[in-house]
C-alpha cells in the first residue's frame, strides 16, 4: 500500500472515530461518567440501610436524611443557617481576596518586595487555619470578627500565590516588544502583563473560595450559634445523625455548585486568553 493510501485510511478512521464521539449517546455517556461513583455509593447506602448492614445509630437511612432536609426547608431553619454562613464567607472571602490580590500584585511587580515578603509568607501559610483560632480568639473575642479573620486568611493564601504566578508568567518576548514600542511601565502592566495574568488570577480566586468555604465550616464547628457548621455540632450533641448528614449534604451541594459555576467562568477566561484555549 502506498503512502498516500495509508494516509487516506488513517484520515478515514479518524473521521469515523470523531463522528462516533459526536453522536448524542456518546456525549450523554461522557456526561454521565462523573455520576457513576456517587450513584453507586448512594445505592450501597440504600441497600446497606435496608438490609440492616449499617446501624441507624451509626448511619441513618437516606429517607431519614431526606425527611430531615424537608423539615429544615419547610420550617425556615435551612434558610437561616445557609444565609448566615453565606454572609460570613462572603465578608471573609472578599477581605481575603482583596488583600491577596494586593499582596500578590506587589510581589509580582517588584522582585525586591518578593524577596522581603515571600519567605515569611511561605512560612506562615504552612500553619492551618484552626491553629490560628486560639491566638485570634484572644485578640478579637468569639464574635463575628473572629470568623471573618480566619476565613480571610484561608482565602488570602491561594489568591496571593496565584496572583504572583500570574504576573510572572508573561512571556519575556512580549515584554521586549512592549519596550521596542516605547511602552511605559504602566502600559506594560495593563496591556501586556495583566491580560495574561487574569486567568491565573481567577484560578486563585476559585481556590480561595474553596479554602474559605472549608474554613467557614471549621470555624462554625468551634465558635458559632448559627450556620451550617453549628448545625453539624448541634446534631452531634443531640446524637441526631440524620441532622448531621443533612447538614453535610447541604455543605457539599452548595460548595460543589459554586465551584462548578466558578469553573465555567474560569474556562471562559481561558478561552479569551491571548493564545489560550478552554481547558
Amino acid at each position: 500500500m502506498s503512502a498516500e493510501a495509508e494516509l487516506s485510511a488513517v484520515l478515514q478512521r479518524e473521521q469515523v472515530a470523531s463522528l462516533r464521539l459526536s453522536l448524542p449517546w456518546h456525549r450523554l455517556g461522557d456526561a454521565a461518567l462523573p455520576w457513576l461513583l456517587p450513584a453507586a455509593l448512594l445505592a450501597l447506602w440504600f441497600v446497606g440501610a435496608g438490609q440492616g448492614w449499617i446501624s441507624p445509630q451509626v448511619l441513618p437511612p437516606p429517607e431519614f436524611v431526606a425527611e430531615t432536609l424537608r423539615d429544615l426547608a419547610t420550617s425556615g431553619d435551612l434558610w437561616l443557617h445557609v444565609s448566615t454562613s453565606f454572609a460570613r464567607v462572603g465578608v471573609g472571602f472578599a477581605i481575603g481576596t482583596l488583600l491577596g490580590l494586593l499582596l500578590g500584585t506587589a510581589m509580582g511587580l517588584s522582585r525586591r518586595v518578593e524577596a522581603y515578603l515571600l519567605p515569611s509568607f511561605n512560612a506562615l501559610v504552612q500553619i492551618p487555619v484552626l491553629a490560628w483560632l486560639p491566638f485570634v480568639l484572644l485578640i478579637v473575642g468569639i464574635g463575628e470578627p473572629l470568623k471573618y479573620i480566619l476565613i480571610a486568611k484561608a482565602a488570602l493564601v491561594p489568591v496571593a500565590l496565584n496572583t504572583l504566578q500570574g504576573f510572572r508568567q508573561t512571556p519575556q518576548s512580549l515584554r521586549e516588544v512592549g519596550e521596542v514600542y516605547g511602552y511605559s511601565r504602566r502600559q506594560q502592566v495593563l496591556e501586556i502583563v495583566l491580560p495574561h495574568a487574569v486567568p491565573t488570577l481567577f484560578t486563585g480566586v476559585r481556590l480561595g473560595f474553596t479554602k474559605a468555604w472549608l474554613s467557614l465550616v471549621v470555624v462554625e464547628l468551634v465558635a458559632s450559634s448559627e450556620g451550617l457548621g453549628y448545625l453539624i455540632v448541634y446534631g452531634r450533641q443531640l446524637f441526631q445523625l440524620d441532622l448531621v448528614m443533612a447538614a453535610v449534604v447541604i455543605v457539599g451541594a452548595i460548595g460543589w455548585a459554586i465551584d462548578r459555576l466558578l469553573e465555567r467562568l474560569e474556562n471562559a477566561l481561558h478561552r479569551h486568553r491571548p493564545g489560550g484555549a478552554a481547558r
